[in-house]
């Protein structure tokens, strides 16, 4: 099976036209010349986002990452959130055009399944065809491991609420999202919709449906003990873990 575009047409709702131009001539004026493209995901530019509930996710590519600096970039999301209170929170993935090039099972599927280009020429075109396979998923969760480490340790040291209730709802999506990989073979699509992932995490996976539930529950409403919360962030990390420990035996065999 082959995976399809997530967002097949840009449909960015009136509320946000202005925030989404206005972003766009920020990063190009800021950064000249150092932009190839400039892509969005999420509920923006599938025009289902809620005004003063919904945040905005880009992803800038790029020749060489480093030459975006992050506190320039910091700044034009401070100044954009002051004056577009209808966006929530405003997120932006930096990557290198032989990132989505060289690695289309990682960076080539983000950029070609879950964005859409906003600016520029969509790198993106250049990827072949995603096959739904074990060796897929496997390359997918290569820097998972990374990541929710990452996470973990901004929410164990951290001491504000606000960070707390933030780190919770990602980590309770980055894992939600690991576990629906495992389940591709069985839908044959990405879901971005977090509600029709967690289904069929529970119609798939043989993972205790409670901590799927919970999970899904903290990323409603991410008001839990962060001890409890890691606590269980770690069992289902673990059950991801030795299934795709599994997948790479029955791969190896197969091979």
């Amino acid at each position: 099976m082959i995976l399809e575009k997530v967002i097949n047409r840009i449909a960015i709702q009136s509320e946000y036209k202005d925030f989404v131009d206005k972003y766009i001539d920020n990063i190009l004026n800021e950064f000249k010349g150092k932009i190839h493209s400039i892509y969005m995901c999420g509920s923006i530019p599938k025009g289902t986002a809620k005004p003063f509930k919904s945040d905005a996710d880009f992803t800038i590519v790029c020749v060489n990452p480093k030459d975006i600096d992050y506190e320039r970039l910091s700044n034009i999301k401070d100044r954009l959130l002051e004056e577009y209170p209808v966006v929530t929170k405003i997120d932006t993935i930096i990557c290198s055009i032989d990132d989505v090039l060289s690695k289309p099972n990682e960076w080539g599927f983000w950029v070609k399944i879950i964005c859409v280009c906003i600016y520029g020429h969509d790198v993106g075109e250049k990827i072949p065809p995603i096959i739904i396979s074990p060796e897929f998923i496997l390359d997918l969760n290569t820097e998972t491991k990374e990541e929710v480490d990452r996470i973990h340790n901004l929410l164990s040291n951290a001491s504000d609420n606000t960070m707390k209730t933030r780190y919770i709802k990602g980590y309770s999506k980055r894992l939600i999202r690991a576990l629906y990989s495992l389940v591709l073979e069985d839908t044959g699509v990405w879901e971005d919709d977090i509600i029709k992932m967690k289904n069929a995490i529970l119609n798939y996976c043989e993972i205790d449906s409670a901590l799927v539930d919970y999970l899904y529950a903290c990323y409603l409403d991410s008001n839990v003990l962060v001890e409890e919360f890691l606590g269980i962030a770690d069992d289902v990390y673990s059950y991801l873990e030795n299934a795709l420990k599994t997948m790479a035996v029955s791969r190896t065999n197969l091979g």
